[in-house]
């Protein structure tokens, strides 16, 4: 059981796979600790290995509009990764990658205790609702996991490639934005 200063500790050391050896900063988390929402992304990219926050970079000031266009405030989230090192040339992280990261979010999320989470992209989906899951087949869904509501969505960088998808993911946060009104309301 770690404390979240031991776990911000435990992070910044870990050696677990070789992403350490490539890392310029280990990315854990950007958000309220206490947070009703919690937000699940791949990994960093450039800019947030460089900064050591995630969703700095052109997707997350996407996300970031998108979460205050819906009046969810920064107190009301937080912001994570599958993994907290920036695979090379942004790739997917790897099986064994994600593995030996994960228990680092299984205990974030333990002592944040989200009502909320929210799988931004095929990676997070993957490793949070079911490996075969298709998010073409599954976004905008409500899954109940324990005691998670769990949405899975577009990654916002996805929408940088294709903005098409813009709308899909637009209705999907409305969703997500009533649960935490029901929620909150509650």
């Amino acid at each position: 059981m770690y404390s979240w200063d031991e776990l911000i500790e435990e992070c910044r050391n870990c050696t677990r796979c070789d992403l350490c050896k490539t890392r310029t900063n280990v990315v854990v988390g950007r958000g309220s600790i206490s947070a009703v929402l919690m937000l699940i992304g791949e990994g960093p990219g450039r800019q947030e290995d460089e900064q050591g926050l995630p969703f700095v970079g052109a997707a997350g000031k996407l996300l970031d509009s998108l979460l205050n266009a819906l009046r969810i405030k920064e107190d009301m989230y937080y912001i994570a990764n599958i993994v907290k090192c920036r695979p090379p040339s942004n790739r997917v992280p790897r099986e064994e990658e994600a593995q030996k990261c994960l228990p680092y979010l299984r205990t974030q999320v333990r002592l944040i205790n989200p009502k909320i989470i929210v799988c931004l992209g095929a990676t997070a989906i993957k490793y949070i609702i079911d490996k075969d899951a298709k998010i073409t087949q599954i976004r905008g869904q409500w899954f109940k996991k324990q005691q998670f509501w769990i949405m899975p969505t577009f990654h916002p960088a996805a929408l940088l490639r294709d903005e098409s998808k813009k709308t899909y993911m637009w209705e999907d946060f409305k969703k997500v934005r009533q649960k935490l009104d029901e929620i909150l309301n509650a």
